[in-house]
């Protein structure tokens, strides 16, 4: 008698309102699969998570196609026992390559598996590679044992094309009265739509923003650094401005708790613990892994536990347990260039979020005693953006104080 097929199915253990996409198989229908070898991937609105097999034997169908969404416990798949006959009728196979056809482009699990790409692909180069409609084989590898990395994809040149000498502008506009303007249409990720749906339910509906703005002299830090940064790198570690600018934030948390805290209907729940969430640009969009229990680490502890963070992120390697139970978040802009940004979008269950600029050198007024000079000094901008029932302004600008008064007067 034959065994029924076992059903493959997303993970229980996500939190309340997490909504999976389906990224990629990595087996096609017909094909064999081993018990517990990596079967889908699903992209998360935070990170990319592998569900294995349950159990050896042949996929008889895939029910949920790459770019389906799926809630925790919904059914993907069947396989068929080992060694039983599939059950499936002739009609899964087209029907399975037609629901992956209609997704959009992928790539092909055979693909990923040929000799030439020594190493397993991360998430993140996988997404790029889909989203660019390009093979593994197509993109010179220059990570370590010719693995493709991020970097690769987006320095790819893709191959010259002739194109047409350019319309005249009379003849340009002529045309688009008679025909529509061609769009390429850029299929949303999971991650992106459940950004879009928490920065309007955050602005729009949950928490009121209010947005305070110090500056901030950043001498003593750069000094500091300057002396401790070889020291730490040869201790692998990377000190990094983000790091001083948590200790700073940790100190000014214990000067006004409430910044650590999140609004409940009867009451605000003040969090024993700093779980520092990093806001951090991955391929896949802003995430913004957590630094665990933060108020107890130093300075170089801190410089680690960011780095490995930081680096995770941006290789697609984040774990469920990264991303998740942040109360408090920083998000360094600067580095990209900004100069402000105003208000920052408060993170679901949190009370509030820093911001920090660019830094650059600024000519200000300085006390020497009773006389004041122009100096050039390293400064930014610095902004803290509050759920306004959580706490008033005058709060919001205690918490500023300490935190700049900490860095512009940094010590061992």
């Amino acid at each position: 008698m034959a065994q029924q097929p076992i059903e493959v199915r997303a993970p229980e253990g996500q939190e309340e309102g997490t909504r999976s996409q389906v990224l990629r198989w990595l087996k096609a229908v017909g094909e064999s699969v081993s018990a517990h070898e990596p079967l889908i991937e699903l992209e998360t609105d935070k990170v990319t998570i592998e569900v294995p097999a349950p159990a050896s034997g042949v996929l008889e169908a895939i029910v949920k196609a790459e770019r389906d969404e799926v809630g925790p416990g919904e059914l993907l798949g069947r396989i068929v026992p080992a060694g039983e006959p599939s059950a499936a009728p002739a009609e899964v196979l087209p029907r399975a390559r037609a629901l992956a056809a209609a997704a959009g482009p992928m790539i092909s699990p055979s693909a990923a598996a040929r000799p030439g790409d020594a190493l397993r692909l991360s998430p993140a180069v996988r997404r790029l590679l889909s989203e660019r409609g390009l093979e593994p084989d197509e993109v010179r590898g220059t990570g370590e044992g010719g693995r493709i990395t991020v970097d690769d994809v987006l320095a790819h040149e893709p191959a010259r094309v002739a194109v047409e000498p350019p319309v005249p502008q009379s003849d340009a506009v002529a045309a688009r009265s008679d025909a529509e303007v061609a769009v390429r249409r850029v299929p949303h990720t999971a991650v992106r739509k459940r950004i879009a749906s928490r920065m309007v339910e955050s602005l729009l509906r949950s928490a009121p923003h209010v947005t305070n703005v110090f500056e901030v002299d950043l001498a003593a830090v750069l000094e500091h650094r300057a002396r401790h940064r070889q020291a730490m790198a040869d201790r692998g570690v990377s000190l990094t401005l983000t790091a001083y600018f948590v200790r700073a934030a940790i100190e000014a948390i214990r000067a006004v708790p409430e910044a650590n805290s999140r609004w409940g209907e009867e009451a605000l729940e003040i969090y024993e613990t700093v779980n520092f969430g990093i806001g951090t640009a991955a391929p896949e969009g802003l995430v913004a892994p957590v630094l665990h229990g933060a108020e107890g680490l130093d300075l170089e502890r801190t410089a680690a536990g960011i780095g490995e963070l930081v680096q995770r992120a941006r290789d697609g390697r984040l774990r469920p347990q990264d991303v998740r139970g942040g109360t408090f978040t920083l998000s360094n802009h600067g580095v990209s260039g900004s100069l402000i940004a105003a208000p920052i979008i408060l993170f679901p269950g949190q009370a509030a979020i820093l911001g920090v600029g660019k830094v650059e050198k600024r000519a200000v007024v300085v006390a020497h005693g009773s006389e004041e000079r122009i100096e050039i000094r390293p400064r930014c901008y610095a902004t803290l953006t509050i759920d306004h029932r959580v706490m008033d302004g005058e709060r919001a600008n205690r918490f500023m104080q300490v935190f700049t008064e900490r860095l512009a007067g940094w010590s061992e």
